[in-house]
């Protein structure tokens, strides 16, 4: 039984799917299929029922998964130590992000740690907050961008950096707010929402946002990609909360709320500080010292709490 095997079928649990692990591992799916028959042919069960589209474990895979998980950050760990004798010359580190981050400009990010440090492979994941929280506490992620909205972060988790952001409105060109520019969050009752998926950071900052208005939107649609969220704004279905950058970038009508004035906060998270990962630490530092993105004004960059 070998390191990689593990890695492909850990992939194949998260990922819910061959394909979906084969791009994350970069990988060919008919190579990755081979290395978990030969772990399945090792280890005398099948591993998943193959039935349908989207992969389920069987009983003997369910058993494998915190054992595949401990020695896998045992490897991990190895790795570490000799990345940080050789100076990160090697090492991998995953991050994780919500779609709608605008307060950090990610890729051009992680190309200039990439100039830094080419023998570090970085793996990047977007989910819902609760789904990256879980993540990184299994060690499975080790940073993570949330937008807990106020909450605190669970034990054990640790804030490297805090951003705001501000929230607008965005209309369809030619709707009636935008020659107005603003509006006051209780003159929208009669518009009809487009919403993004429960559980992500965005969903949850608007819903108490409307709760603490006394605003009961009318949803007419809601999607679980940012990018349909827009489409379907421009189209004209909806209204729609959103950073500012995501609206800009989009070149649609974004209209100011006023009393209270919209925003979240946005956190790099980890789980420990510094990381015990030296490829984290370095990729923390980095997004940390990075400058803003426009969305990320006003406010800026953070030092956490304490």
């Amino acid at each position: 039984m070998e390191i990689r095997q593990l890695r492909h079928f850990m992939a194949v649990v998260t990922e819910g799917s061959f394909t979906a692990a084969a791009r994350a591992e970069l990988i060919v799916q008919s190579a990755l299929s081979t290395s978990v028959r030969n772990l399945e042919r090792e280890l005398g069960a099948d591993l998943f029922e193959r039935t349908g589209r989207r992969v389920v474990l069987t009983e003997a895979g369910r058993a494998l998964v915190p054992q595949a998980r401990a020695l896998l950050a045992d490897a991990e760990a190895a790795r570490d130590a000799v990345a940080a004798v050789t100076g990160l010359a090697a090492g991998r580190v995953s991050v994780g992000t919500i779609q709608t981050l605008t307060c950090v400009d990610l890729p051009t990010e992680l190309a200039r740690f990439h100039q830094e440090f080419p023998g570090v492979q970085v793996s990047v994941r977007d989910a819902t907050v609760g789904e990256l929280i879980d993540a990184l506490r299994a060690g499975e992620l080790d940073l993570a961008f949330l937008a807990p909205d106020g909450r605190e972060l669970p034990e054990g988790l640790h804030a490297h950096a805090s951003w705001q952001e501000e929230l607008v409105l965005i209309t369809a060109p030619g709707h009636p707010l935008e020659q107005a520019g603003r509006t006051l969050i209780k003159d929208l009752a009669d518009e009809p929402f487009v919403d993004f998926r429960a559980g992500t950071g965005l969903e949850t900052a608007v819903r108490r946002l409307a709760a603490h208005c006394g605003l009961e939107r009318r949803i007419t649609c809601d999607v679980t990609q940012i990018g349909l969220l827009v489409d379907l704004v421009r189209a004209g279905i909806g209204v729609a909360f959103v950073p500012r950058a995501i609206g800009e970038r989009a070149g649609l009508p974004c209209v100011r709320i006023r009393q209270p004035e919209p925003g979240r906060t946005v956190v790099l998270a980890g789980r420990g500080s510094p990381p015990r990962n030296p490829a984290a630490a370095a990729l923390a530092r980095h997004l940390t010292a990075a400058a803003p993105a426009a969305a990320g004004r006003p406010g800026g960059r953070r030092p956490p709490a304490g």
